[in-house]
């Protein structure tokens, strides 16, 4: 499978309907983004069960601005609709294939309840 272009028309139903969504935010004058560019496609390529979406900051900057994007590339994971990794830089093939495997193998059960225990301690503190 090779990536998909997201843009803020299928961003968010992208995320929605899809299991696993690997997100590189990126821009063509980006040196890092073009060396990132060939290991996202590869994995791509190695896990067809996944989607990999790349957005094009220049051309989707509204998109980048809400996704908080202060440099690229970054990249993004969604699993079941949570957003369960966020980092900027590129990344060798072995520790993006390692990531995958990590958010294949994340018990959503505990992130959904870590997730919850987080909003109980953050409204408790604003009282």
């Amino acid at each position: 499978m090779s990536t998909t272009e997201l843009t803020a028309a299928n961003f968010e139903q992208t995320v929605a309907d899809n299991d696993i969504v690997l997100v590189d935010f990126w821009a063509a004058w980006c040196g890092p983004c073009r060396m990132f560019a060939p290991v996202f496609e590869e994995a791509s390529n190695n896990h067809p069960d996944v989607v990999f979406g790349k957005v094009d900051t220049e051309a989707q900057r509204e998109l980048a601005a809400a996704a908080r994007i202060m440099s690229i590339p970054t990249l993004m994971v969604f699993r079941e609709g949570i957003l369960v990794y966020a980092q900027p830089g590129a990344m060798p093939a072995p520790a993006l294939e390692e990531l995958i495997g990590a958010v294949r193998s994340a018990d959503m059960d505990a992130v959904r309840a870590e997730m919850a225990e987080m909003a109980t301690q953050d409204s408790g503190s604003a009282e």
